[in-house]
């Protein structure tokens, strides 16, 4: 088990690095050409994997699944949470990720028929005045922009939430790295879709930290911090290795200061852990060790 747990730990670092990067490429090209690059090599890699194991991607059986969550996980949420950092700083960002967990609890009561305990929605409350005060702490040059660009954050925790609840259902009879890499590739295509639409206005100014952080979103954040994660996960168990998820706020915020030199306020520090408080509690099973098995192997975030 403990040699998992670092695996655990080095994932979500993986998955914080996405915010970082995202926050580098604000400002080198449209988000959703950022998008749609992304998920076309990382679908053509997770393409690649499951090809190199003997294994097939059965794209047509499961065509109506793979779609599903390629518009909610790799469109929707990848596009919004770009979007929302070319205005809002990636430890703010990172800090209302953590509502993620809330948005998985509340959709998984109508989805797939949950019954959170009172902790978890005790959790959610919290998560969600947390969320308020970060809102309420937005400070780029105009408010307004900063109040979109949270707004679009908000939005894509829920996306998540949404994908991540899906996966919970799919995964009964689809293997967790099929469904994901399905979910690229029907992802992909809305994706580029809408990055050729930006095209007739498209500015792109890239040096040579832009490019490497179109490389790691494509695959650091994406497919190696799957594959460690999923590693993790099989040698330390499921129900042990979820809560490690709630790391990805809190190494977000240390890298936006150590990298990006951001400056994280009182409010922002008062918000932020109450955010993640209320993700944690909000994480407690509900189910016992079937719903927590199903929230672990179905939850990777990037």
């Amino acid at each position: 088990m403990k040699r998992g747990i670092p695996l655990l730990i080095l994932a979500t670092l993986f998955w914080s690095g996405n915010y970082i990067a995202g926050r580098f490429l604000a400002h080198s090209m449209p988000p959703l050409i950022l998008n749609g690059v992304r998920w076309v090599i990382s679908a053509a890699l997770l393409w690649l994997i499951l090809k190199a194991r003997g294994r097939r991607l059965p794209l047509r059986k499961f065509w109506r699944e793979f779609l599903i969550m390629g518009f909610t996980g790799m469109f929707v949420f990848s596009g919004l949470t770009y979007e929302g950092l070319r205005y809002v700083p990636a430890a703010q960002a990172g800090m209302i990720s953590a509502a993620i967990p809330v948005a998985i609890l509340v959709l998984g009561v109508f989805v797939i028929r949950d019954h959170p305990s009172w902790i978890g929605w005790t959790g959610a409350l919290l998560s969600f005045v947390g969320v308020v005060i970060l809102i309420g702490s937005g400070k780029t040059t105009a408010h307004s922009f900063a109040l979109g660009g949270d707004s679009a954050l908000v939005a894509a925790a829920v996306s998540w939430g949404l994908y991540t609840v899906l996966g919970k259902k799919y995964s009964r009879y689809i293997d967790p790295l099929t469904l994901t890499a399905g979910a690229a590739v029907y992802g992909a295509i809305p994706s580029v879709g809408a990055a050729l639409w930006t095209l007739p206005n498209l500015t792109i100014h890239m040096n040579a930290v832009a490019w490497l952080s179109l490389l790691y979103v494509s695959t650091g954040a994406s497919v190696v911090a799957y594959m460690v994660w999923t590693t993790g996960v099989h040698w330390t168990g499921p129900s042990r290795s979820a809560p490690y998820m709630n790391l990805l706020p809190i190494w977000t915020v240390v890298l936006g200061v150590l990298v990006l030199h951001e400056k994280v306020g009182v409010n922002d520090w008062l918000g932020g852990a109450i955010t993640v408080l209320g993700a944690v509690l909000a994480s407690f099973p509900s189910g016992g060790p079937k719903s927590m098995n199903r929230k672990a192997h179905g939850d990777v975030t990037g």
